[in-house]
């Protein structure tokens, strides 16, 4: 079912004794924002992270914008993943684990625990970098109309290879791939009242698909500034990801049909020569 602003609030589940809950919120400690530093929410979704998540949320802690609440939804993880959220108890906003539909079920839930005017997602693998929040901050002060702020990311792949990534959203570029980096990016609350929230059907281009939805209309604003740290090895990595994004371009209307089918061929072609790139970057570099 594709979810609307009006039955945002009904994905907050149900209390149950099967889901464990924790942080600060539910001892009364509630986040606030103000008039000159609105609150900024980071939600995480997280499933068997352990190694990990320790790391994304000491980048959240390390920050040094004063009005952020970082809320946490985990999938039911069996690998000590909860031991770890319990351990940071005192840090979190909220956190919450039982079993989910995957990351975007965990996003949209995490988004009716929300109560920051600005919203943004950062993997349970994936760090903030210092300052990354304030800068967005200062972006969002600098352009008093957008309602999407993005930068740029450093990608780090298993092997060892990096790069940079995230451009300035342009829609002609947009509707063709995913130009901007998701990771760390900025929404304001009002972007999701306008558009709803993410659509499972969509697989691992659920995020894409929901700023598809807005087309020329989206008002956003970029910094070339590196604002966080992603691993390589998501959802969005992979073949099934490419189909997925050309069902979402299709579905909004930014790419006919033949073009994003023809497009979706060329980007299979270099997502299997990718690893031969990297390779010969390597040796070159050597």
């Amino acid at each position: 079912m594709k979810m609307t602003p009006e039955n945002l609030h009904a994905l907050r589940p149900a209390e149950s004794d099967s889901a464990l809950h924790g942080g600060v919120r539910r001892k009364g400690v509630v986040a606030q924002g103000s008039a000159s530093a609105p609150l900024v929410t980071v939600i995480t979704s997280v499933f068997n992270a352990r190694h990990h998540i320790a790391g994304c949320i000491e980048s959240v802690m390390r920050q040094d914008y004063p009005n952020i609440e970082h809320i946490v939804i985990d999938g039911g993880s069996t690998d000590g993943t909860v031991d770890v959220l319990r351990g940071f108890d005192g840090s979190i906003a909220f956190w919450r684990s039982a079993p989910d539909k995957g990351i975007y079920d965990a996003w949209n839930k995490g988004l009716a625990e929300a109560r920051g005017e600005w919203i943004c997602f950062i993997g349970a693998d994936d760090e903030l970098l210092p300052g990354a929040v304030t800068a967005y901050m200062q972006l969002a002060r600098s352009n008093p109309q957008a309602e999407f702020l993005c930068s740029r990311i450093q990608w780090v792949n298993p092997s060892g290879y990096r790069r940079i990534r995230g451009k300035a959203w342009r829609w002609p570029e947009f509707a063709r791939w995913m130009s901007v980096s998701h990771p760390g990016s900025m929404h304001r609350r009002s972007l999701y009242n306008r558009l709803g929230t993410y659509d499972l059907s969509f697989g691992s281009a659920a995020d894409y698909e929901l700023l598809l939805r807005a087309r020329q209309t989206l008002h956003a604003a970029y910094m070339p500034q590196i604002t966080a740290v992603m691993r390589a090895g998501g959802v969005s990595d992979g073949l099934a990801a490419l189909a997925d994004a050309a069902r979402a371009q299709t579905a909004s209307g930014g790419r006919s049909p033949l073009l994003a089918h023809m497009e979706l061929q060329i980007a299979r072609v270099k997502a299997l020569l990718r690893p031969i790139r990297r390779w010969l970057s390597r040796t070159v570099d050597a």
